[in-house]
């Protein structure tokens, strides 16, 4: 039998925007409690919003902060009850337009790391000690198909995407026996503002045929309502053309 999202209380850190936001969504029409975190306020309460319209219960909570600053995500999380908590969903991720690495310097290398991967850090130290003690909780880390297919997204981007899945991998290997699974998710191209940063733009046609972050939220989904026994440690999810 699926798990019944609606006894669930799920964290979305990246709702803003992109594959956060259309889980949120997604999450909500499911009836899960949701906490959306992210770093634009305006975008957040956008998805709060459109998140209560189409769910079945409105238990929607915000928190604006930058996940990959730890103290300043410690903060902003500090009046939650973490423990109440049984899905971290970690889609904070960027790019930038000077990607190739003979463009990249000391400054952009590291704010691609900060951003992608410790903020992936930051959120997992928060979240395994409370799902630690309940023995039971599910991370689901968004990555990228990057991280395990060379293409044209970037030396920083693609380490940065691999760092968050062996980060995931760790964490399932180490927690498992405490009831944490810990899922990673690794789309191909998808449809989200990230295509805006591009070097070049991005077509119509290219657009069309790429992922929707809907598609990702129905992957986030999935997994959420496996049952305890049943873990996804890897999903790759990819257009079906190019």
């Amino acid at each position: 039998m699926a798990r019944d999202l609606s006894d669930q209380t799920v964290f979305i850190a990246g709702a803003s925007s992109g594959m956060g936001r259309a889980t949120a969504l997604a999450s909500a029409r499911a009836g899960a409690r949701l906490i959306l975190l992210g770093r634009h306020e305006a975008g957040l309460d956008e998805t709060a919003a459109s998140a209560r319209a189409v769910g079945q219960q409105a238990r929607i909570a915000t928190v604006v902060a930058d996940a990959s600053n730890a103290d300043a995500l410690a903060d902003a999380v500090s009046e939650i009850d973490l423990s109440t908590v049984d899905v971290l969903i970690n889609s904070v991720g960027t790019n930038i337009v000077e990607r190739a690495f003979d463009q990249l310097t000391a400054a952009s290398w590291e704010s691609m790391l900060q951003v992608n991967l410790m903020a992936a850090f930051n959120l997992c130290k928060l979240f395994v000690p409370p799902m630690r003690a309940r023995e039971e909780g599910l991370i689901i880390n968004i990555s990228s198909i990057a991280a395990r297919k060379p293409d044209r997204s970037g030396a920083a981007y693609q380490a940065s995407k691999a760092g968050v899945l062996a980060l995931n991998h760790a964490i399932m290997e180490e927690e498992w026996a405490s009831g944490i699974r810990a899922t990673a998710i690794l789309p191909g191209m998808t449809d989200t503002p990230l295509l805006d940063r591009r070097p070049s733009p991005v077509s119509t046609e290219v657009r069309r045929a790429a992922l929707q972050p809907e598609d990702i939220a129905e992957a986030c989904l999935f997994v959420m309502r496996l049952p305890q026994r049943a873990h996804v440690s890897e999903l790759t999810i990819q257009p079906s053309r190019r």
